[in-house]
């Protein structure tokens, strides 16, 4: 009879948890996180979003395949820091954005709220790196204390 029990137990919690975890990601649209560059100028985000800016020569650069799949493997981290990942891969276009940023051939950008280029990067970036500087920053440590103390109330 235990044994029943617990083979019943262990069954519920396989079968529902790939569907939990499915469901936290479901949440979370690439396409509200990731855009392209093209149509739009990084004035639109100031105090809004911390835009990430990953420039290639082409989407078939390695370094930016590479890029955007860390980036895919932890959007949710990204979300939670406001980050707007926004990218650019035709230099012949000659987007606003890579104009301002003078963008030469691969390139990952992180910028703050404020507008204020924070780095820039000739390789690609893990989250882990990019959320660590984003939590160095002056507001974004704000962020936290505040969020600290809404919880604490």
């Amino acid at each position: 009879m235990k044994t029943g029990f617990a083979l019943a137990i262990a069954t519920f919690f396989a079968v529902t948890q790939p569907h939990a975890v499915h469901s936290a990601d479901a949440t979370l649209d690439p396409q509200e996180i990731i855009i392209s560059a093209e149509g739009h100028e990084l004035s639109e985000f100031q105090w809004v979003k911390r835009p990430v800016v990953v420039f290639a020569n082409s989407p078939a650069d390695p370094r930016f395949v590479e890029q955007m799949q860390l980036i895919n493997e932890r959007l949710e981290v990204l979300n939670d820091r406001d980050v707007v990942v926004i990218t650019d891969t035709d230099p012949a276009a000659r987007s606003a954005i890579r104009t301002q940023l003078r963008a030469r051939d691969f390139m990952i950008v992180l910028l703050s709220k404020e507008g204020t280029v924070v780095l820039r990067k000739p390789t690609p970036w893990d989250v882990r790196e990019l959320s660590r500087s984003i939590d160095k920053l002056p507001l974004r440590q704000q962020e936290i204390r505040d969020r600290r103390d809404v919880l604490r109330r």
